[in-house]
């Protein structure tokens, strides 16, 4: 008889289950077993191996004590039995291996079972078997492909002492790890691991390798410690921790083993597949353009997502590369393009042009005539949309703009869209808000927005800054203007609290077409400090660069936004920072720093008139001043609240030494960088979405529970450390300067490279819990036939065991 064939019939005995087909591992010796069906209700057993091929780990006594105490104490309902043994003959006696619920490998490492022992090891996973591996572990059987396979990984050269290190917990749902501290700092042997084993296994913890010293073959920033996975027909769970005795006698490391064990006994069901790449499938839903039309896609730009599925999209304005483009000021139509608005309906996979505004920001403007990012540059939806169709868009109108003076007006207005046919009534328009912007010199629109609980509407609006004439640091020269804009003086604009450009602004919309203030933004508007007058009512947030996306947690709240940074390659003694891209997690109010400062409170230096060359002295971040001659708001500005994620060319949050005034020494070498997991080079952050999980919905396509209330954080360019990553904020820090204290890839999940979603423009969940993502194309202001709309959605299924398969009800 085949030894494949012989496995799944005695898999098909042990654990009462269905003869496994054949599988790619080698096969194990033929064998004749005949093995009862499992046990359950009370009679709950964990088998605990502790052979060891070389020296027995001091470890044993300590972990077989642990695992007693775990099964007699703690709620009935998750009790179970111990029997621990070193003698491998238990793999192949049939009525004493179907006592046990679950193995516990705490080996010492080496070549422990014989070849008929590693196949009654593996029918007993066939047929469901629970299986937790522990530290050393990993280093058993190490000739068996399908025992590396049960590990998930095996580890290489690791740091022989015992080091104080931070874990973080990743997953806040598994039981294993839910009731473990965000940042887990405790002793242990950390190993190093052969091959990183994340997107094959779920991992349910990570070790910061910033917080110790790994040594060589270190695997960086993403270091899997813990991590579980359905197995071949049964489920393993693995921990690297546990490497000394002293780990048993933590509470905290017991209830980590509590609940591995709770999963792979089947008292409770846990999802062990929802960070697994191949669990995840990423779609494009939309069609190429037909030649010389734009009639499913435009410029990509944002999105949103209505509450019946369907998709609206909008194309900034620039046409396809065929579309004509005026650049001569003297003609009227400079700079005209089409803004349009898509639907797409994931019932009929169709797509329609809702319709299209006739918008400035068909290239022809800005920096020497061939760009300009003004144009349509956001949507959202009315919290009533369902019933009223209102639709809100955030652009630049054509027909007002001055050639004159090259000013233009950018204003929010509500549409209507005709739910039943998808079709937007151009002549509905109600303008909330406008306000003037320079269209001279590109760049930086914003064009973000996004609605709290309270039917507040936040407007993400760029500083309207020229890119150059600073090096790429602070855009403060107040030097050139144009006909008396100076268009490099972002004190103009994201420093001036009398002007609406380089804010978040926060506004509560009224049925009539007009706008409330809500209490509690930064300014009242009528501020009687140095004369009155000098500030504006809607700045919720000011101080910020290029906001393209924000988006609001709709369970707390909290706002979310991404800001993209000047374009200095590295920091300067000088001038002060490199081009920091920056992601902010905002709970109050505030000032955000630029062109002051940026990071964690890190300033500029001044430059002011006669020579804006020359510098002057450094910011005070503390108590910021806007003394630029360009400036007609408050010159003593509210205090600089420090950011969540900022990521240079060099690293991820850039740290340095501060001399007595605070000052950073801005010296390359002396940089520390605090989030090891991201870096920059070409930089455009995109803000995503929080997920929340809807456990009422009945879609079989929505992201599994693991990922509620993570963050999600990208870059416009799918460069190998930029941003696409889901990232876990520390409640007690949010909104504060606070850093992540997690963070983990989605690079596979939301693929990157060819044939991926390149260029990441917009991402937004809909209420079925699938994710859309906006790919940009391979052009700029342009669309082209890679600019499309992808869907990504969850097929791993629900979580383990089923609730008809868990051993006692009472645990459910």
């Amino acid at each position: 008889m085949a030894a494949a064939l012989v496995a799944g019939t005695m898999a098909a005995s042990l654990l009462g289950g269905t003869a496994a087909t054949a599988k790619p591992y080698p096969e194990p010796p033929s064998t004749t077993l005949s093995l009862p069906s499992p046990p359950g209700g009370e009679n709950v057993k964990v088998l605990v191996f502790h052979a060891s091929a070389t020296e027995e780990s001091p470890v044993v006594n300590a972990g077989i004590e642990a695992i007693e105490t775990i099964g007699l104490t703690g709620p009935a309902a998750g009790r179970f039995k111990t029997e621990a043994t070193d003698d491998g003959s238990v793999f192949t006696n049939a009525t004493r291996l179907g006592k046990f619920n679950a193995v516990v490998f705490l080996t010492g490492g080496g070549d422990v079972l014989d070849p008929e022992q590693e196949a009654g090891l593996e029918a007993y996973v066939e047929a469901g078997g629970g299986f937790l591996g522990i530290h050393d572990a990993a280093r058993t059987e190490p000739y068996s492909d399908w025992f590396t396979g049960l590990i998930g990984a095996r580890p290489t050269t690791s740091p022989a002492t015992v080091q104080r290190a931070t874990v973080e917990i990743g997953d806040r749902i598994n039981p294993a790890t839910k009731n473990l501290p965000l940042e887990w700092k405790r002793p242990d042997k950390w190993l190093n691991w052969a091959t990183n084993p994340t997107g094959k296994v779920h991992t349910v913890a990570r070790v910061r390798e910033a917080s110790y010293k790994p040594g060589t073959g270190a695997n960086g920033a993403d270091h899997p410690i813990s991590w579980c996975r359905d197995y071949d027909g049964g489920r393993s769970f693995y921990t690297g921790m546990g490497g000394t005795a002293d780990s048993y006698a933590e509470t905290d490391f017991r209830a980590h083993l509590r609940g591995a064990l709770q999963w792979t006994t089947r008292i409770s069901a846990a999802d062990c597949k929802a960070t697994i790449d191949s669990n995840y499938k990423a779609e494009r839903v939309t069609q190429p353009n037909q030649a010389g039309q734009q009639d499913q896609i435009g410029e990509p730009h944002g999105m949103v997502v209505a509450p019946d599925g369907r998709v609206l999209y909008i194309g900034r304005g620039g046409g396809d590369n065929s579309a004509p483009v005026v650049t001569d000021w003297a003609d009227p139509n400079i700079g005209k393009g089409l803004g349009q608005i898509h639907v797409y309906d994931p019932k009929t996979k169709k797509v329609t042009l809702a319709g299209a505004l006739t918008i400035f920001g068909n290239k022809g403007g800005g920096d020497e005539l061939i760009k300009v990012e003004e144009g349509l540059l956001g949507i959202e939806l009315d919290p009533a949309f369902e019933t009223n169709g209102w639709v809100y868009l955030h652009y630049t109108p054509h027909s007002q703009l001055n050639r004159d003076t090259q000013m233009a007006e950018r204003r929010v207005s509500r549409f209507t869209l005709d739910l039943a046919t998808n079709k937007l009534d151009l002549a509905s328009e109600k303008v909330l808000l406008k306000w003037p912007v320079q269209v001279h010199s590109c760049c930086h629109a914003g064009g973000g927005m996004a609605w709290d609980s309270k039917g507040n509407l936040y407007i993400a609006t760029g500083d309207n800054n020229s890119s150059g004439f600073s090096d790429g640091y602070s855009g403060n020269n107040p030097q050139p203007n144009y006909k008396g804009v100076s268009f490099a003086d972002a004190r103009r604009t994201a420093g001036n609290t009398n002007n609406l450009n380089g804010k978040i602004l926060r506004i509560h919309p009224e049925p009539n077409g007009t706008y409330t203030l809500p209490e509690g933004n930064l300014f009242t508007g009528e501020e009687q400090a140095e004369g009155g007058g000098k500030t504006r009512g809607e700045i919720y947030v000011m101080g910020v660069r290029n906001p393209a996306r924000i988006s609001i947690d709709k369970k707390t709240d909290i706002l979310y936004a991404g800001w993209v940074g000047p374009d200095a390659g590295s920091p300067s003694t000088v001038w002060g920072p490199a081009k920091y891209d920056t992601f902010s997690a905002i709970t109050k109010a505030g000032n955000h720093g630029w062109p002051f400062c940026m990071g964690n409170n890190q300033p500029y230096r001044d430059r002011n008139l006669p020579d804006p060359s020359k510098p002057l002295g450094w910011y005070n971040c503390a108590a910021p001043k806007n003394e630029s001659p360009n400036n007609d708001g408050l010159v003593n500005l509210p205090p600089v609240t420090g950011n969540t994620i900022w990521y240079s060319p060099q690293g991820g949050a850039p740290d340095f030494p501060r001399d007595a005034n605070g000052v950073p020494s801005y010296k390359t070498e002396e940089a520390k960088y605090l989030l090891p997991w991201l870096k920059g080079g070409g930089q455009a952050t995109m803000d995503g979405p929080v997920y929340r999980y809807d456990a009422q919905s009945a879609s079989a396509e929505k992201w599994p529970e693991y990922w509620d209330g993570k963050w999600f954080v990208g870059d416009f360019y799918d460069a190998a450390e930029s941003p696409r990553h889901a990232v876990v904020t520390d409640p007690k820090t949010v909104g504060k300067g606070g850093l992540p204290v997690h963070a983990e890839s989605l690079k596979k999940i939301i693929p990157v490279g060819q044939g991926g979603i390149r260029n990441l423009m917009d991402w937004k969940f809909a209420p079925d819990g699938s994710l859309y993502v906006l790919d940009y194309g391979r052009g700029f202001f342009t669309s082209d036939n890679q600019s499309a709309l992808w869907r990504v959605t969850y097929k791993g299924g629900a979580p383990t065991p089923a609730a008809n398969n868990l051993v006692r009800k009472a645990a459910q």
